[in-house]
């Protein structure tokens, strides 16, 4: 049995559910907007975990779910729990159901994608880029700041820079332009991400297993996934990478503890390889439409392979 955990008709676990059914496959739908018809039990008991997952009139037996895609939203935000204050006991009932069900995933046998435990390194922008950079990638040059002088003196020195969130929150990269200067006292309230402007083209990695699908991304826009699309826009296209990045890749992923990510790298016309992070829950989808490359056909293989 295959787990499927999030929202039904969002296009990466849409397409993932299509892909298994295509396949035969036995999957269980865990739509996170039914929680008040949701519960999980679960014990470690000599035999492993034992236990039972049950929403409305549907059930499965814990020990028969050895493969899992789980993308959940953010479940504070779910659309039933609009207007509900803080400590409300649907609130409380949702995220405790939610704490299980991460608890769980995170021990339980079989392949999990991804675990929660090992995404925790796209929460520290600059945590995360250690990792990338023991791998053998090379990464932007950075500083995280709240010191106005600072960001005057990175300027000074790469001419164009970038800024960006250093959290996991998912943020617009956009230019540090003369006009945002006027406002640059502000950071002074929140520390900011700014790095050097790498010139290229952009090239997102999806790795599932041991296999890097890549999609090369030409635009004009700083940030191309809110760039137009079409003539003089964003273009999406397959790409073939070099055999010696697609290993780093892989092996980046792995190092991570990831079996899934979508890793951002761009291509300097120097030569060199630049990585800027690891998403550990991409929104395949977006590539796949603009390309047809079968990102969710391989991820549905690779949970199949975990069923005997």
């Amino acid at each position: 049995m295959i787990l499927l955990f999030g929202i039904p008709s969002e296009p990466p676990l849409e397409l993932l559910h299509r892909r298994l059914g295509e396949r035969g496959l036995p999957v269980f739908m865990l739509n996170q907007r039914d929680f008040e018809s949701a519960s999980l039990s679960a014990r470690v008991s000599e035999a492993g975990i034992e236990g039972r997952l049950v929403v409305g009139d549907r059930s499965v037996d814990l020990g028969r779910i050895i493969g899992v895609y789980a993308r959940p939203m953010d479940d504070r935000l779910l659309p039933e729990l609009d207007g509900e204050p803080p400590s409300s006991p649907r609130r409380l009932m949702c995220r405790a159901l939610h704490d299980s069900i991460v608890a769980w995933l995170d021990v339980a046998p079989g392949r999990v994608v991804n675990r929660f435990r090992e995404m925790g390194s796209n929460g520290s922008k600059p945590y995360q880029a250690q990792a990338i950079s023991r791998t053998g990638f090379d990464v932007p040059q950075t500083i995280v700041t709240n010191d106005p002088a600072h960001v005057h003196e990175f300027r000074r020195r790469h001419q164009r820079v970038v800024y960006k969130s250093v959290s996991a929150a998912r943020s617009v990269v956009q230019e540090l332009l003369d006009t945002d200067l006027q406002r640059l006292e502000a950071v002074r309230a929140c520390p900011v991400q700014f790095q050097e402007f790498v010139p290229g083209f952009d090239v997102r990695v999806h790795v599932v297993g041991g296999q890097a699908i890549a999609t090369r991304v030409d635009s004009p826009a700083v940030d191309y996934r809110y760039g137009e699309h079409g003539d003089g826009g964003t273009r999406l296209a397959t790409f073939e990478l070099p055999a010696d990045v697609a290993a780093r890749c892989v092996d980046l992923t792995a190092h991570l503890g990831l079996s899934f990510s979508g890793i951002d790298l761009r291509f300097v016309p120097d030569g060199r390889v630049v990585c800027f992070e690891v998403n550990p829950s991409p929104a395949y989808s977006y590539y796949e439409e603009h390309t047809g490359q079968p990102i969710s056909a391989v991820l549905a293989d690779y949970l199949a392979a975990a069923l005997p």
